[in-house]
């Protein structure tokens, strides 16, 4: 018999969403985090930039809400932009309560205060930041907080195979409720299960479906594809930021330059050292991720290019190492000095702005199953997120399900024993070498199929090639143990067929979904939504 763990709260993901959520219910309930790897291997700890709220007298929510609606491109929620920016401050007054420090300046009366910056497609200074490290900054803060509470357990190393689910008592619809999650523990290699009154999905997104991206490794799209096979709709998957500029570099992995350096000036160029932003936007080097990181691809490709150029060099050696020390540091062991020369840059995947299609209040489309950060669809991003808005809506979102599952949970609902995890049909695996190489076709032609420019005879290309994945990832789930690569790649392969679907339903060009065979905006703009079979 598999072991079986019992909470009144399973959250599955350890970012800023998922730790923010728990702390909110530990006060009064049991609260197991899962963590895929250890608790900092999240993409929360890698975000440089910061988080958009509105501290300047002279900035507005309204302002705020505005920048997010253009950005977004006319496919925006409009009130749950409005709820999220309203919400901001307090969220960040919470987070700075928690200890998160931010960084300050004087102002001219010799008073701190805190230290904005401005990032693409915002109209004021609205970021807040902790140098160029902020998720470092507040996901340790926050995995401190949580490792010192009596009521909350960190499962690291434990993947999430499949949620739980039965039908709603004495009703005779297909509705059901979540009642936990088989789990697979990587430590001993046993799948367990977990029995919970209300679980929750922090997973993150699904950048690692693609071949180039600034995501750590657990960024695979488990959430979204376990929300989908236990029978949640999914929304707006076509719409994969990349971010422009991702250091070029053999050793630089998936280093990020941040956003906050176009911010402070930071000039874009050609091999040559000509300038290339105003000839795509007259906003230039602040222009919206998806016109960057377009007019980047398109230099590269119109040039045969292996990448573009950031330059800061203009701005004194002691600014660029006072605001940017992390990525000075970086780039300086890989030898180069960004005070005097410009760094090689390539878009890479970066933000699903799609996902789990959620209320306001998290609820999904399962009674007792809620989804908060990225993996979620809550319509603040529409067609193209702006920047600083992402950890923003893990705070705000994290925040609005706690209140709802606290006034709903039901503290003297009684202990279930889940169904057994039955592998007695399953062995071992002797063929790894075929997830590796279905891993590598898969992030190798969604990368050139589903990129950054689309035609509707690639993505049948990609549709074609997914479906066949799919059927050889089926038979092989069926017969063999679970591992870690068989179970992201499981996720990531449907998470795919997802993208490519919603994809090809959208006749148009809009936001990050750009396509040579619809470059027109449609005149009315909606969300593509999938639903699944029953």
């Amino acid at each position: 018999m598999n072991k079986q763990h019992n909470c009144d709260v399973l959250i599955i993901g350890s970012g800023a969403a998922g730790l923010t959520l728990a702390l909110h219910l530990a006060k009064n309930s049991d609260v197991v985090v899962l963590s895929k790897a250890l608790v900092n291997a999240g993409s929360t700890f890698f975000a440089q930039g910061g988080i958009a709220a509105v501290f300047d007298e002279n900035d507005s929510i309204a302002a705020h809400v505005n920048d997010t609606l253009i950005a977004g491109a006319g496919l925006c929620d409009q009130e749950v932009v409005q709820y999220t920016a309203e919400n901001a401050r307090a969220c960040l007054e919470w987070l700075i309560g928690q200890g998160v420090d931010f960084d300050q300046e004087e102002d001219a009366n010799g008073e701190l205060r805190y230290h904005l910056t401005r990032e693409g497609g915002h109209s004021h200074r609205r970021i807040l930041h902790s140098a160029d490290a902020t998720g470092q900054a507040i996901q340790t803060t926050l995995v401190d907080q949580v490792k010192n509470h009596s009521r909350i357990r960190i499962f690291e190393r434990y993947n999430a195979v499949d949620l739980v689910c039965e039908p709603i008592d004495n009703t005779q619809t297909t509705e059901k409720k979540c009642i936990g999650a088989y789990i697979w523990n990587r430590n001993n290699e046993r799948v367990e299960r977990i029995f919970a009154k209300k679980t929750i999905l922090a997973t993150g997104g699904a950048s690692k479906v693609y071949q180039y991206t600034s995501n750590p490794d657990v960024a695979s799209g488990d959430g979204i594809a376990m929300a989908w096979r236990a029978g949640c709709r999914v929304a707006n998957m076509e719409f994969n930021q990349f971010h422009p500029t991702c250091l070029f570099h053999p050793d630089a992995g998936n280093f990020l330059l941040t956003e906050a350096l176009r911010g402070e000036g930071a000039i874009l160029r050609r091999p040559d050292g000509s300038r290339f932003m105003p000839s795509f936007d007259e906003r230039a080097e602040l222009a919206p991720r998806d016109i960057v990181a377009r007019a980047i691809d398109f230099e590269m490709k119109r040039l045969g290019a292996d990448c573009m150029y950031l330059d800061i060099s203009h701005k004194s050696a002691e600014f660029i190492k006072q605001h940017f020390p992390n990525i000075y540091e970086k780039t300086k062991s890989l030898g180069i000095d960004m005070t005097k020369q410009p760094m090689p840059v390539v878009p890479a995947a970066h933000y699903t702005c799609g996902g789990v299609m959620i209320n306001k209040q998290s609820r999904t489309d399962i009674d007792n199953l809620y989804a908060i950060g990225e993996v979620a669809y809550t319509g603040l991003h529409g067609a193209n997120r702006m920047a600083s808005n992402s950890l923003l809506e893990c705070l705000v979102f994290a925040r609005a399900a706690a209140l709802d599952i606290e006034q709903n949970i039901d503290h003297q609902e009684l202990v279930k024993d889940l169904p057994a995890w039955d592998e007695s049909r399953v062995i071992n695996s002797d063929e790894e070498v075929v997830i590796q190489h279905n891993w590598h076709e898969l992030r190798l032609f969604m990368w050139d199929y589903v990129g950054i420019v689309r035609t509707t005879k690639r993505l049948e290309r990609a549709l074609h090639r997914v479906e066949l994945l799919q059927k050889e990832m089926d038979d092989y789930y069926q017969n063999f143990r679970v591992s870690n690569n068989l179970l992201e790649l499981r996720n990531l392969v449907q998470v795919a067929e997802l993208i490519i679907r919603c994809a090809m339903e959208r006749k148009e060009s809009r936001g990050l979904h750009y396509t040579l065979d619809h470059p027109e905006l449609s005149e009315t703009a909606t969300a593509t939504v999938l639903v699944p079979k029953s």
